[in-house]
């Protein structure tokens, strides 16, 4: 089990910008990808980005393309969420979550929870009006 560290949330204004990152505490994981999910009060928790680790690709949740992109730096074990132009909406916990045991994970199955072995502690993401 590999224990993953986010940072990076806060408060920001609508239209402002934040970046989570999420990093692996140890480096001698394997990730084959590597997903961040959020929570909002009262809601479930849903599906924002995915990436795989071997070639980058990426999905996005509807809610958040052309607003917000995933990348990953490999040697670091670490996977990063920049969020652009951010809405009330946005306002949640975010998760990030690593898959370590399918190499062959499909893009489409990434938007699932229960494709992830780990997951980190979220962080508040704030986005006042």
């Amino acid at each position: 089990q590999v224990h993953l560290v986010v940072s990076g949330g806060g408060l920001v204004q609508a239209g402002g910008s934040l970046r989570l990152s999420c990093a692996a505490s140890e480096r001698t994981f394997s990730f084959y990808a590597m997903g961040w999910f959020r929570q909002a009060p009262g809601k479930q928790r849903e599906f924002v980005a995915a990436i795989t680790w071997r070639n980058g690709k990426a999905t996005y949740a509807d809610s958040v393309k052309d607003r917000f992109t995933i990348s990953r730096d490999v040697p670091k074990n670490a996977v990063y969420l920049q969020m652009n132009s951010l809405k009330p909406e946005d306002t949640a916990i975010y998760y990030c979550a690593a898959d370590t045991s399918n190499w062959n994970i499909p893009l489409p199955a990434l938007v699932r929870e229960n494709e992830y072995d780990d997951w980190g502690q979220g962080t508040q993401v704030t986005v006042s009006s």
